[in-house]
């Protein structure tokens, strides 16, 4: 009998993404090349979640045990004018639109990832992506219903009209859904690098499409950004050593729960204590709110925003912080591993398309403030908060587990439920299935004293939620809402890869074998009502 040994594995949002990093691992590529494919993928099949004119953060772990942080969120145009700002939109900035729209940092992002120690070129690691663009893929179930929440916005810009709602109407679940200028793009990318995204005839068409609508986004802005590679922060307890990504990024959350959940006696947080663990998100939200910033701009760093009180302030931070956003892991036998956030922030992003690439953007840009006072208020190169985070897990100084979600606001959140699920002994389909709670605004009518609870939590959980003082909001279970997590446990045996059935995704291991003749094989694990292939 002919054993076999695990090649790798990946867990996306997406059953279609997770082929992608399924085949790019076949194809004789690493965790990294996996992770880029199916984030490319994801920029084709998920695009109320994630585009090309989005922004990227990822851990890489090295097969020597070295963790790279890549922060490929990108900046304010170097035109950027507070003042400006102010004077067209008052004291806040506008939630969708041109001005919203910061530098897209996701295709630099790649490049890091990619200059770290992928092995793969660029067109294996993108043909699966153009090929989705080019011949169309069924509408998935959650693109739709985002295209008929969004309907009005999307109608106010041509691009995203003449995508979304062809004729006027809203495509439907299964729809085809074909995108051949974004495949030209992707195509082009794949010929000639990320480089093409930022200097070449591919940046000359965004960034004139964009300030033909008032961006004041240059052609040097774009071919001068650079992601930053560096250390990730860290906290340990619970016996293991979690890590995930510094200012400006909400890493820091995460590693605050993890903090009181060691030393503050919240002994059944997911149960009879959750209001315990509950406060502390609260907590740890008005911190994000009041402080969070470009550490470049600002002067409070991870370590500070980990240990500092709270502040008392319950007003902050009250507008929805959006979900829209993907999360995916990959790790290979050689020892990589990668946790990969990408995103275009709200639904849509600024619901705006350039028609002639099928470039959709973000709008992170409206996470700056016009306060001139604030840590995060808006100027020339200056990065916004940011809510995407990605997670590794070690124990002993071995990878135990890799996660990514989006969740928006709630992706810290959602990461110590499933961390506490995984230390609880939870296998990656358990974890990811579980019920969950998030403190904070995630919806229109929330406030950031409202705890939105699927009605399957746990009595002990509900209970305890109801009687702290905080606005219980419950919704159905497995609801959208409440994120698309994606897990990757390391086990002595190989991996077990689970995707969340809040999404349309799939999980694949993909197995090796030793005598070198027969194919590889995958396993699925597919936690959704409906099997993928």
């Amino acid at each position: 009998m002919t054993a076999t040994i695990p090649r790798g594995a990946v867990a996306t949002s997406h059953y279609l993404a997770t082929e992608a990093g399924a085949e790019a691992l076949r194809a004789g590529g690493n965790a990294i090349d996996a992770a880029i494919a199916a984030a490319a993928a994801l920029c084709v099949v998920y695009p109320n979640n994630v585009a090309l004119g989005g922004d990227l953060v990822a851990l890489v772990r090295r097969p020597d045990g070295v963790v790279r942080f890549v922060n490929a969120t990108g900046r304010a145009p170097a035109a950027a004018s507070l003042e400006a700002l102010r004077a067209r939109h008052g004291e806040k900035l506008p939630t969708r639109g041109v001005d919203t729209i910061t530098l897209p940092g996701g295709v630099r992002g790649w490049q890091a990832l990619a200059e770290l120690g992928g092995r793969l070129s660029w067109s294996q690691r993108l043909e699966r992506a153009r090929a989705y663009a080019h011949d169309g893929v069924p509408l998935a179930r959650s693109v739709a219903r985002a295209i008929r929440i969004d309907r009005d916005d999307l109608d106010a810009d041509p691009g995203c009209r003449e995508l979304f709602l062809p004729g006027g109407s809203p495509l439907d679940e299964g729809a085809p859904f074909r995108q051949p200028a974004l495949a030209e793009t992707i195509g082009r990318i794949a010929d000639h690098g990320p480089d093409e995204f930022y200097s070449g005839e591919v940046a000359t068409r965004w960034i004139g499409g964009l300030r033909s609508l008032g961006s004041a986004i240059t052609p040097a802005d774009a071919a001068g950004y650079r992601p930053v590679v560096e250390s990730p922060i860290s906290i340990e307890g619970l016996g293991v050593e979690v890590l995930t990504s510094p200012p400006n990024t909400q890493g820091f959350s995460l590693l605050r729960s993890l903090r009181a959940l060691e030393h503050d006696g919240i002994a059944d947080p997911l149960g009879a204590d959750a209001a315990g663990l509950a406060e502390v998100f609260a907590a740890n939200n008005r911190v994000r709110a009041r402080w969070l910033a470009d550490p470049e701009a600002a002067h409070v760093d991870a370590e500070e925003l980990v240990s500092m009180p709270a502040p008392d302030d319950h007003a902050a931070d009250a507008r929805p912080a959006g979900g829209d956003t993907v999360g995916l892991t990959a790790v290979s036998d050689d020892g990589w591993a990668v946790s990969l956030v990408q995103s275009v922030y709200w639904a849509f992003g600024a619901c705006v398309l350039e028609p002639g690439t099928g470039i959709l953007f973000q709008n992170r840009g409206t996470s700056f403030s016009l306060d001139p006072s604030h840590p995060a208020a808006i100027g020339p190169g200056r990065r916004p908060p940011h809510t995407l985070m990605p997670v590794l897990v070690q124990r002993d100084g071995e990878l135990a587990y890799v996660a990514a979600t989006m969740g928006g606001q709630a992706q810290p959140q959602i990461h110590a439920h499933l961390l506490l699920h995984a230390l609880a002994g939870a296998s990656a389909i358990e974890a990811t299935s579980a019920p969950r709670w998030v403190v904070g605004v995630q919806d229109d009518g929330d406030t950031v004293r409202t705890v939105t609870v699927e009605a399957d939590v746990s009595a002990a959980a509900q209970r305890a939620l109801r009687a702290s003082g905080l606005r219980v909001k419950t919704v159905p279970p497995r609801d959208e809402g409440l994120g698309h997590s994606n897990l990757i446990r390391v086990l002595p045996s190989g991996y077990d890869a689970a995707s969340d059935p809040r999404s349309d995704g799939s999980a694949v291991v993909v197995d090796e074998i030793d005598d070198g003749d027969a194919p590889a094989r995958s396993t699925t694990e597919q936690p959704t009502s409906e099997k993928r292939a």
